[in-house]
């Protein structure tokens, strides 16, 4: 498989939630072959409800104009969960780039349906990364996905 470095970005950003002691989940935004927003699971490091990888990674980039978003790509190393995809629809963000979705099958049919282009790379540092967390803190990962 090559490389591709949005994606490699992405597993950074997961290594470094890792490394703090959250959820290995990691996001990144592109556009126009850029990184304009990257962001990781925030969940345990700020109390969070809602700053999923995806979510972070959008907030990193501030308030933007509707048509900002349309031109862009994101990156996760996960299936986007049902809010995740919700942000991904409500700013009709075109295309989906997914690192690995054999731990977590997230919402990448509604996606589809709603004519979001969703690419998955099956990425085994992705799964790795998900196989031992999940392995480690059980508790945590099934608070994560609201089990």
């Amino acid at each position: 498989m090559a490389i591709d470095p949005f994606m490699e970005a992405a597993i950074h950003e997961a290594q470094l939630g890792s490394a703090v002691g959250g959820i290995p989940i990691g996001s990144v935004v592109v556009k126009d072959e850029t990184i304009v927003g990257r962001g990781h699971n925030l969940r345990v490091q700020r109390g969070s409800a809602i700053l999923h990888a995806e979510m972070s990674a959008l907030e990193s980039i501030g308030r933007q104009p509707a048509l900002f978003y349309q031109g862009v790509t994101l990156y996760t190393t996960l299936s986007p969960c049902s809010m995740c995809a919700g942000a991904i629809l409500l700013y009709k963000i075109p295309h989906v780039v997914i690192g690995e979705h054999q731990t977590f099958m997230g919402e990448e049919a509604l996606l589809r349906s709603r004519g979001v282009k969703v690419t998955v790379l099956n990425h085994l540092t992705c799964y790795q990364l998900m196989q031992d967390f999940i392995k480690g803190f059980p508790q945590l990962w099934y608070e994560d996905i609201g089990v």
